[in-house]
């Protein structure tokens, strides 16, 4: 298992449900271990295992949901 943490900054996000609303997306995900997201800094931090989801994944996800997801880090 190949763990490791990953910041996207998130664009379009409006209040704290937005954030709310993709971290429960993130979570359901198949080897996310945990998720921080804050509409105040517009960025989430991601702890997933790369070898069940990688980063292109969890830009996807997000995507879905309306939200453009670009990776830091």
């Amino acid at each position: 298992m190949a763990t490791s943490t990953h910041e996207f900054r998130i664009e379009g996000m409006h209040c704290g449900s937005c954030a709310l609303l993709i971290d429960d997306t993130l979570d359901d995900l198949p080897g996310v271990h945990n998720t921080q997201t804050t509409m105040k800094k517009g960025h989430s931090t991601v702890e997933l295992d790369t070898s069940t989801t990688t980063p292109t994944d969890i830009i996807a996800a997000i995507g879905k949901l309306g939200y453009t997801a670009t990776l830091v880090s």
